[in-house]
């Protein structure tokens, strides 16, 4: 049963409750993994690969779980995935508190990557597609801001939990306000189609000043297989520049706590400079996300990888800790867009009707980036015992990959056969 209330059109509950089971979902899940990989390696003896290795199964596992779920939601909506992911989440966070062997490690971590493929991004992005058309960039803007501020609130907390009692007191913490926070929105709040309820797409009222042949229902109400999909220049342009961009940026995400501890003194100043990324994350997304559905998201997105890339090797290069806040909040700045420039770009070209199939195939290949880039920067740091050499490499593989997104251009509405003249 759900309440919709005169004053403010559905749509927008919808935004605010997909934020708020964001800030918690994705915020222990994702931002979790940098709190908790040094405690882990310090409170069981073990390498930064092993710890590593369980982040990057995390990734890989979630990007296989949006994959299978793709077509499901395409089918049946989103809702019954989200609100497994959702208890799932909970139970894995919390489960954390008992581990002691590698084994419980991996087992902790599949639970959470499970949980996280099943709420996060192929579900939550279809979920804002089938709500809004002209408005989507704004509108994803608002809903990942969620994202952001579990970054920026949940990490410094969960650090301050891990001070005060280690993995025990802030996993089963954390675990809890999941629980409470994310479970009534996904049950109470959330609604999967606005046909449903009686309502139509952009809270009913269309932006008119945004003309892109891209959102008109010949492109949006198409239907694509996976194959015709995996058939075009497009779809491998965007999965392979994200893919490389992906394992950059997790990469220093989830280090980024080990790699500054040591530069700025302290694990809560570490904690801060991940805040003050997060917060430049919410900033920049909202300042895009306003105008970005009347912009060319090709050129946007090549502009807001590149900048990433050259903050990255900028706070690898410059050891001071004023610009090193100043570059981490850069790389604040790039992280939302870059997540949310991939849905966009993916829903102009091959449409909302099976967003959750398409999307879905590109969120597995870049999951595997994501899940290798944590593993080989910690592996990298083992082999030179400093992050210098993995983020100045990552740095340049981000500039690089950005390249590739000029070759995703808009498909013809009736394409020639593939092995036409």
């Amino acid at each position: 049963m759900r309440i919709l209330p005169d004053k403010v059109h559905y749509a927008w509950w919808i935004v605010a409750g997909s934020a708020a089971l964001m800030f918690v979902t994705i915020g222990v899940g994702y931002y979790g993994l940098a709190v908790f990989l040094r405690p882990l390696q310090e409170e069981n003896g073990w390498s930064n690969a092993i710890v590593s290795g369980a982040t990057g199964w995390f990734f890989v596992l979630g990007g296989i779980t949006g994959f299978v779920i793709g077509p499901g939601v395409d089918r049946h909506g989103p809702l019954r995935y989200i609100n497994a992911g959702v208890v799932l989440m909970a139970v894995s966070v919390g489960s954390l508190m008992f581990i002691s062997e590698v084994w419980h490690l991996y087992l902790a971590y599949t639970g959470q990557a499970l949980a996280y493929g099943l709420a996060g991004a192929v579900a939550i992005n279809a979920l804002m597609s089938r709500w809004f058309v002209t408005r989507r960039a704004w509108a994803m803007s608002i809903t990942f801001t969620g994202i952001s501020l579990g970054g920026m609130v949940l990490a410094p907390v969960g650090t301050w939990l891990i001070e005060r009692g280690g993995v025990e007191l802030a996993a089963p913490i954390l675990a809890a306000l999941v629980a409470v926070v994310a479970l009534p929105m996904s049950l109470f709040v959330l609604v999967g189609d606005p046909a449903s309820v009686g309502l139509g797409v952009d809270a009913d009222a269309p932006d008119a000043s945004v003309q892109n042949v891209a959102l008109s229902d010949e492109v949006q109400l198409r239907s694509w297989t996976r194959a015709e999909a995996m058939r075009t220049s497009s779809f491998w342009a965007i999965s392979i520049a994200f893919v490389i961009v992906l394992l950059a940026q997790t990469g220093f995400l989830v280090h980024q706590i080990a790699f500054l501890e040591d530069r700025l003194g302290s694990r809560n100043a570490a904690a801060l400079a991940l805040s003050t990324t997060a917060f430049g994350s919410i900033v920049a997304r909202l300042v895009v996300g306003r105008f970005a559905d009347g912009m060319d998201k090709r050129l946007l997105t090549v502009t807001i990888i590149i900048i990433q890339g050259l903050a990255v090797l900028g706070a690898t290069l410059i050891d001071n800790r004023i610009t090193t806040y100043v570059f981490v909040l850069i790389v604040g700045f790039t992280i939302g867009n870059v997540y949310m420039l991939q849905t966009l770009i993916t829903a102009e070209i091959f449409g909302l009707v099976s967003l959750g199939a398409v999307l879905g195939t590109m969120t597995l290949m870049s999951q595997i980036g994501s899940g290798l880039g944590p593993f080989l920067v910690g592996w990298a740091e083992d082999m030179t015992d400093s992050y210098r050499t993995p983020f100045m490499v990552t740095g340049l593989a981000t500039i690089a990959a950005a390249l590739l997104i000029l070759l995703a251009r808009p498909i013809p509405s009736d394409p020639a056969p593939p092995d036409a003249n």
